[in-house]
């Protein structure tokens, strides 16, 4: 089993930029792709960005495309998403998520889950 902490979520003004940062412990955290996903209040939670276990392979869904970066260092066993130029609409809480099969943005493939970190973007 795996463990992961979100932290980096706060409130900022659109256009501003964070850093979510996702630590995994208990299990060996290269074996795992990762994903970030979000909820909005009143909305399903939906897929953000998925980076493969060796970090060679990302996607990203079309809305956040050019704006946001995944990245991972496994040797501090930690997943980040870059948010850049950030709008209203990416207001959510965001999770992070690992799964032994591929990266992907299907919910549904990631077997554990943070608790997540909660984003506020003011226009």
């Amino acid at each position: 089993q795996v463990q992961l902490v979100e932290s980096g979520g706060r409130s900022v003004q659109a256009g501003g930029s964070l850093r979510l940062s996702c630590a995994a412990s208990g299990s060996t955290f290269s074996n795992y792709a990762m994903g970030w996903f979000r909820q909005a209040p009143g909305k399903e939670r939906e897929f953000v960005a998925a980076i493969s276990w060796a970090g060679r392979s990302t996607l990203y869904t079309d809305s956040v495309k050019g704006r946001f970066t995944i990245s991972r260092d496994n040797a501090k066993n930690t997943v980040y998403l870059q948010m850049n130029s950030l709008k209203p609409e990416d207001t959510a809480v965001y999770y992070c998520a690992a799964t032994l099969l591929s990266h992907s943005d299907d919910a549904g493939a990631y077997d554990y889950w943070g608790q997540g970190t909660q984003v506020t973007v003011s226009s």
